[in-house]
């Protein structure tokens, strides 16, 4: 933690509103950077200012100035996240009906609720660019929306979006910015391309979100030093810092988080344990994880939350499902005006029928994070009660406020006080054949 964010008055606001800016800047490479992928990053960064600009055209808090995001720190709060894993809002292996609208109808009253939420969003929204799977293959998947189902999210309750992950560019640049303008329009928020931060003012906080993963279009998971330098950043201009991941290994066997690198389909998709605790370190508050496609374990580090993922939240058919596949969860957290974690719960899930996320009441969920956590973390895992109720948050919840009169003394007798006006009252489809996994 940096030194001008020390602990700040408490409040929760109920779905509170939030402005949005940005602050873009190239990360400086580590030895991990070749030329060929400077391009790249460089072409992807000039893509989406391009779109930045277009919406600063059009109103709203966007593209306001770095100057403003470094102004004085607004009084903080405590704050209630929710973070829910990856989101396909359809695909050419099918397109939920009614533009979406009933994906997260399981659990959408949960997402409400939260004063900020957010989710993985896997693909793009829009029509056209070429797809980066010119023909099927059975390890190249291409997921492209129309842009109307952004709805989906909307009408879910999500507030933010995390773009660093491997569909965000499947159809190129051109499917980038259309998601990104499609996301504008609906008024959520979004981050995670190359030197990325996006703020946010939610009540009286000033929070700052960033995305990492291990491709040319994001921000860089296995650069620790750009992490390093990014979270800081953004630790300085914030009262609380958000940082999202998407990496790791795939599949239904990949529940536990291994020491050192992990490896996909030939890519190298970052050693998760270093990259969480170097952000940490950094100042995140949160770091909340996808990209295995399963449910890993939660660890607590420096008081901080570390999930490092929360699986599959919803799709159309376009996930393998079964097994450890089928189960899912929301996140849940509390973390008070310092970022400190102070309480939170899993909310078990599991999906049914093309990939609906339902709430789960024998708890599986809760039991298998549970398990990996003990087994990963040792003395640093989250506990878990048998609905998933965090049990060993680090930090006390803060206390309500409440107001008490000063004790008055009567007037002198010899002088009489003139008369004064009151003061204002204070205010169930069964599971379809797996598709293999994106």
């Amino acid at each position: 933690m940096t030194a001008d964010r020390s602990d700040r008055p408490r409040g929760r606001v109920r779905r509170a509103g939030y402005n949005a800016w940005i602050s873009i800047r190239p990360h400086r490479p580590g030895r991990l950077a070749d030329r060929r992928s400077l391009l790249w990053a460089g072409a992807a960064l000039c893509a989406g200012l391009l779109v930045a600009l277009l919406i600063a055209r059009g109103g709203g808090h966007e593209a306001e100035a770095d100057a403003t995001a470094a102004g004085k720190l607004p009084p903080g709060q405590a704050l209630t996240v929710v973070w829910g894993g990856d989101v396909t809002l359809g695909s050419s292996y099918g397109h939920p009906p009614d533009r979406a609208r009933g994906l997260l109808a399981g659990v959408a009253a949960t997402m409400r609720k939260a004063d900020l939420t957010a989710v993985n969003l896997e693909g793009t929204l829009g029509a056209g660019g070429a797809s980066k799977c010119p023909r099927p293959t059975p390890t190249c998947f291409a997921f492209q929306a129309p842009a109307a189902n952004v709805a989906g999210l909307k009408v879910g309750g999500v507030d933010t979006v995390n773009l660093a992950n491997n569909h965000a560019f499947d159809f190129g640049a051109i499917g980038m910015g259309q998601t990104i303008l499609a996301l504008r329009s609906a008024g959520i928020a979004f981050t995670g391309r190359p030197g990325e931060i996006r703020y946010l003012t939610v009540g009286r906080s000033r929070v700052a979100l960033l995305g990492f993963s291990a491709y040319r279009w994001t921000s860089p998971i296995r650069d620790l030093a750009a992490v390093r330098r990014m979270v800081a950043e953004a630790s300085a201009r914030a009262n609380q810092v958000i940082v999202f991941l998407h990496g790791g290994a795939e599949g239904a066997g990949q529940t536990h988080v291994p020491f050192g690198e992990e490896e996909a389909f030939g890519e190298q998709r970052g050693n998760l344990r270093a990259f969480a605790h170097t952000a940490v370190d950094a100042g995140a508050d949160l770091v909340l994880g996808s990209g295995p496609h399963v449910l890993r374990g939660i660890e607590i580090y420096r008081k901080r939350a570390i999930a490092y993922s929360l699986g599959n939240l919803a799709g159309y058919k376009n996930f393998a499902r079964g097994g450890t596949l089928s189960l899912s969860g929301l996140l849940r957290v509390e973390i008070d005006a310092a970022g400190a974690l102070t309480g939170g719960r899993l909310v078990p899930l599991k999906l049914v029928g093309p990939g609906l996320p339902t709430l789960d009441a024998r708890h599986a969920a809760a039991r298998l994070v549970a398990g990996v956590s003990r087994a990963d973390f040792g003395g640093r895992a989250v506990r878990l009660s048998p609905s998933g109720r965090i049990l060993n948050a680090p930090a006390p919840k803060p206390k309500p406020t409440t107001t008490t009169p000063a004790p008055t003394s009567p007037a002198p007798p010899t002088t009489a006080a003139p008369p004064t006006s009151a003061a204002p009252p204070s205010t169930a489809v069964p599971p379809t054949t797996a598709t293999p996994p994106a």
